[in-house]
């Protein structure tokens, strides 16, 4: 029973803190959103977008208008994108983006965990020419009921869509860098319901490791993840079954 019990208490812990860290991603992409184009979300479409990431991953919206307020306060600190390129162990690419107040401190970061991990931090360039940056909006199927995906993709090629990808109970929709901001408001139009919306960087290749290569990579792409300042961590490992 004891154990039962230190084990549920680990998996809340653990759910808690994937929650702050999600509540601060968006926080911040608000921060920045309402930085670059005011406050008003009916004439900022990378505000709708945030606020709309901030939705999926259930922020209350006490807590939303909290971070809008925030945002237009002067005396906040405003957070810069950061990004950063290296190599984690077995030669894999490995592609940090991060949003910052401080880039001494988060440089220090990026950096100790390349370095305690068996990767090297590398200069700007050095892996971004393996990834093509894309806009991806996630739909949930249920959401779709009804609707044609070859008919939306005839609908939705003007606005820039590049592919669809139906996994599981969801349906990526993929635009290029230059038409991600604009196909938001192309969905709104059609009635699609957005559950999350942002821009990836998918490798051009990929390099398939062991299971326990696999691991050692991960331990990198984990610990970088836990940093507060990291959005997000994209990588050339080989990740199908």
């Amino acid at each position: 029973m004891g154990r039962a019990f230190e084990y549920r208490k680990a998996a809340k812990m653990k759910r808690w803190a994937g929650m702050a860290k999600a509540f601060t991603k968006v926080g911040r992409e608000i921060n920045i959103a309402i930085k670059e184009g005011g406050p008003d979300p009916d004439y900022n479409p990378r505000l709708r977008l945030a606020m709309n990431n901030a939705k999926a991953v259930n922020m209350p919206k006490a807590n939303i208008e909290a971070a809008i307020k925030r945002a237009t306060d002067k005396d906040t600190s405003n957070y810069d994108e950061v990004t950063f390129e290296g190599y984690g162990p077995h030669g894999i690419a490995v592609f940090v983006e991060a949003t910052t107040d401080n880039n001494n401190r988060t440089v220090a970061s990026i950096r100790h965990a390349f370095s305690k991990y068996g990767g090297n931090l590398g200069t700007n360039g050095s892996v971004d020419y393996m990834f093509e940056r894309k806009g991806q909006f996630i739909v949930k199927s249920e959401d779709l009921e009804g609707k044609d995906l070859e008919e939306l993709e005839l609908e939705l090629i003007d606005a820039g869509l590049d592919s669809i990808v139906q996994e599981d109970d969801e349906v990526s929709f993929y635009t290029s860098f230059e038409d991600f901001a604009g196909f938001g408001p192309a969905m709104e139009k059609l009635e699609i319901t957005v559950s999350k919306a942002e821009l990836v960087r998918i490798p051009t290749h990929t390099k398939k490791l062991s299971d326990s290569e696999v691991e050692e990579v991960l331990a990198l792409v984990e610990k970088l993840e836990e940093d507060d300042d990291v959005s997000s961590v994209f990588h050339t490992m080989d990740e199908s079954e």
